[in-house]
């Protein structure tokens, strides 16, 4: 086990179903790597008794981190602090430092070289990001000083990447540049390349419905197709624009790796409605691998213990490596 790193895993919001997902994933799950998570050990006690799950929990002293032989025999928990009396309380400004603190944490040990393997539980964009930064992959990019990254939801069948992640639909046309493209395929090409070995065949997709403008600036025109056009000078497997309505299509998806959108809900609805649980959300650019389960925190699940732990599965698997 020695030679394979250790997996850190943030639980994210307190008030989730993280922990309960966390719970059945590492009794459904064996892996050689072993995992470290970082989290209240209150809050980890109490959500145990709660939904009837049994583990020992080993705590970790982070300044001698890299002195432990680690294994997953135990919970290995970094203790974070956290004010509860209940498993479960409503979301609120509350969990902000806890959650802030957690990360904090990730990020040392993963600038002190003890990991290179992120998984986050989901947080509450509205509460923790205080809608300042769009999502984690942008917290995460700043806390890198990585200024070309992008959210890839992967699916070993067919993979989706969003030019542009969390801003307002009526923002979108004044974001996307044939610049901001070319970037992010050329991540796309580069992970692929890295960790499969492979040149994905990527189709892109239009802005407007049928790649069509009735204005007098077509996107497609003016900004994706000029992209495809040099990126298929660099031999890559470039293909689109496609129209948004169709790719999706059975016959259609299978000819490629990845599916390339201009918009968040553009190509994240349809592979959630395809997948449901089987994807998880990668972020490429960043000097580790950091990948979160496909859900949010669904307070109005929690508790129930009928979460689905699929996309925490799949992440941890997919970091089960040396």
């Amino acid at each position: 086990m020695k030679n394979y790193k250790p997996i850190i895993i943030v639980a994210g919001e307190p008030n989730s179903i993280f922990l309960e997902i966390f719970f059945k994933s590492i009794k459904r799950k064996k892996t050689l790597s072993p995992i470290v998570l970082i989290c209240s050990q209150k809050l980890l006690k109490l959500q145990m008794e709660y939904l009837g799950f049994k583990k020992k929990i080993r705590l970790l002293e982070i300044d001698k981190i890299k002195s432990y032989k680690l294994n997953n025999n135990f919970i290995n928990l970094i203790d974070v602090e956290y004010n509860i009396n209940r498993p479960f309380e409503k979301i609120s400004n509350k969990s902000k430092e806890y959650i802030k603190k957690s990360f904090s944490t990730a990020i040392l040990l993963i600038k002190s070289n003890f990991s290179n393997k992120l998984i986050n539980g989901p947080i509450s964009k509205k509460h923790f990001l205080n809608k300042n930064i769009p999502g984690i992959t942008e917290f995460l990019s700043d806390k890198f000083h990585c200024k070309n990254t992008g959210m890839l939801i992967y699916n070993k069948e067919l993979s989706v990447c969003p030019i542009t992640t969390h801003i307002p639909l009526k923002l979108i046309s004044n974001k996307i540049s044939k610049k901001l493209i070319i970037d992010k395929i050329k991540l796309i090409n580069f992970f692929y390349k890295k960790k499969f070995n492979i040149n994905p065949k990527i189709a892109v997709l239009g802005l407007n419905p049928h790649c069509e403008s009735r204005g007098n600036f077509n996107e497609e025109t003016k900004i994706i197709i000029p992209a495809i056009n040099t990126l298929n000078k660099l031999k890559m497997k470039i293909s689109g624009p496609y129209s948004a309505d169709t790719i999706f299509m059975k016959n259609n998806r299978k000819k490629f790796n990845v599916i390339v959108g201009m918009y968040h809900d553009q190509v994240l609805t349809p592979l959630k409605t395809i997948f449901e649980y089987d994807a998880i959300n990668i972020t490429m650019g960043l000097p580790f691998i950091r990948i979160s389960p496909d859900h949010g925190p669904n307070e109005s699940m929690m508790g129930k213990n009928l979460s689905n732990p699929e996309s925490l599965i799949k992440a941890i698997s997919f970091l089960d490596t040396r």
